[in-house]
């Protein structure tokens, strides 16, 4: 303007907008392909749930297959039909929120907020497929449908309700989960669908829900997940994040160590044991960020440990102790772990520094979950 003043008109410019973590599909930190699964983690921040035994099996995929602007989604396959689903079945896949980042939503109060829930979805079996929200705190929920009517990628948006019923706990727990429904029974299906948020029926969780384990050559591809808080209805860009600062948020929850097709990797730094020669190393795990809450230890792999005492890399066997003793059992503990390697074979311990390597041929891995 003459007098020097400017009104500009700026949209999509807010950051840390989306609650939802990895919704790029671009961190796998548990591998590319996850066959059978019942009640899995696959992709980081999702978990697949065949619930009550369908008869059909899926596998679950990290895929480049993928609409403008992204690089990954996540695959679903089916590897066995099931053209009749029993009435408990389900399948679905699902991601959890913590209650201290779904604040903003101000959430049971009389300035609650609407939301948008924005997603790419592309599948060659068409027809409606069901989202639900669910608050786990209050056992409340807002379901709804979507109908793919061709086998393009596209853009779904979710228009939700403001709820001024029941809090989010202002807490690290898990207080909302997201379902996208790819099956279900008429457990789940002879309810009714609501405009608002409601108490929790099971019979209206996927009302109208197509079935996509009628056949082996059903695939079905997700990416670009945003959940916002919104009050237009109108999702906003989707907000891309770096690898970098998506893989920091997925290891707030999963961090894993080997695994990977190198000859030897670090595992951690300790020291060797002395208790009667059975120790090989005790361990000292630094998490790279803190985690969410005290993490459980698995362990896969278990004699493609190695310790090393002064650069004999293959000086001795060990395996790790895949259970709660053997980590640090200091409850406060979500920065670094001990971890337990004992000796199975090879030389004999002695003092000094140790570190646990593997092998490519067995490729072990440690891995710490602190999932929802």
């Amino acid at each position: 303007n003459s007098d020097g003043t400017c009104t500009a008109n700026i949209t999509n410019n807010l950051s840390n907008r989306n609650k939802v973590i990895n919704g790029s599909m671009i961190c796998s930190q548990r591998g590319s392909s996850f066959a059978n699964l019942t009640d899995h983690y696959c992709l980081d921040r999702y978990k697949f749930r065949n619930n009550n035994g369908v008869s059909g099996t899926f596998t679950v995929s990290h895929s480049t297959d993928t609409p403008d602007e992204f690089g990954n989604s996540l695959k679903v396959a089916v590897g066995t039909a099931d053209s009749t689903l029993d009435a408990g079945v389900s399948f679905h896949i699902s991601t959890r929120i913590e209650g201290q980042n779904l604040q903003s939503l101000a959430k049971g109060t009389s300035s609650a907020k609407k939301s948008v829930l924005s997603f790419y979805v592309k599948t060659n079996k068409t027809g409606t497929y069901a989202v639900m929200l669910y608050d786990v705190d209050n056992n409340r929920q807002f379901s709804t449908t979507y109908t793919v009517s061709n086998t393009n990628w596209n853009r779904y948006t979710i228009d939700v309700p403001a709820d001024t019923t029941g809090a989010f706990d202002n807490d690290n727990g898990r207080s909302l989960d997201i379902y996208w429904y790819l099956g279900a029974g008429s457990n789940f299906t002879s309810g009714t669908l609501a405009s608002s948020w409601q108490t929790y029926a099971t019979a209206s969780e996927a009302v109208g829900q197509v079935n996509f384990a009628d056949s082996t050559s059903n695939e079905f591809y997700i990416t670009g997940i945003q959940y916002e808080v919104n009050e237009s209805g109108v999702a906003t860009d989707f907000e891309h994040r770096s690898h970098g600062e998506e893989l920091a948020r997925c290891q707030r929850y999963f961090y894993r160590i080997g695994g990977q097709s190198r000859t030897y990797q670090v595992v951690g730094n300790g020291f060797v044991g002395q208790n009667g020669g059975t120790k090989c190393a005790k361990i000292i795990v630094n998490f790279p960020t803190t985690m969410r809450d005290r993490p459980t230890l698995s362990v896969i792999g278990t004699d493609a440990f190695k310790g090393d005492t002064g650069g004999a890399a293959s000086a001795m066997d060990c395996t790790a102790t895949a259970n709660t003793g053997g980590m640090w059992n200091d409850a406060s503990s979500t920065d670094i772990a001990w971890v337990d390697f004992g000796r199975t074979g090879g030389g004999s311990p002695a003092n000094g520094t140790a570190v646990v390597v593997y092998t490519t041929g067995a490729q072990g891995e440690v891995a710490f979950s602190a999932e929802l």
